[in-house]
């Protein structure tokens, strides 16, 4: 479902007009419990808690999403060609994808925690 008008102003930015939140600025990049991330805007599953780990970019980050939740474009907004991510299911913006990611899979998912939303397994 569609719920973009439950969105704030920053978030239909960043998810909608593919902004950035500020590296730093997400409560999600010290969230430790195990749990699921979905999407902000539709409530997809999107990342579990197993995948997260401390990039040092600061943005809540992913060696991993669950599979065929994301679609991928190529953006050339900083001069170079990046690996843009958006949501499946509501077409979202999410972030980017790196190759310097941790094993085993060798990516980074570097997101904006804004678009996520915790659910605490517990």
């Amino acid at each position: 479902m569609d719920k973009k008008k439950h969105l704030t102003a920053e978030q239909k930015l960043i998810m909608f007009e593919e902004g950035t939140e500020l590296p730093g600025s997400s409560e999600l990049n010290d969230e430790k419990r195990v749990g699921t991330y979905l999407c902000a805007n539709c409530g997809v599953k999107l990342f579990t808690s197993e995948a997260k780990y401390e990039s040092g970019s600061g943005w809540p980050s992913f060696f991993q999403s669950l599979p065929n939740v994301f679609e991928t474009k190529t953006d050339h907004l900083l001069g170079y060609p990046r690996t843009e991510y958006h949501c499946k299911n509501c077409n979202a913006h999410h972030g980017h994808i790196f190759d310097d990611g941790p094993q085993p899979t060798g990516k980074r998912y570097c997101n904006n925690g804004i678009c996520l939303v915790f659910k605490s397994k517990n």
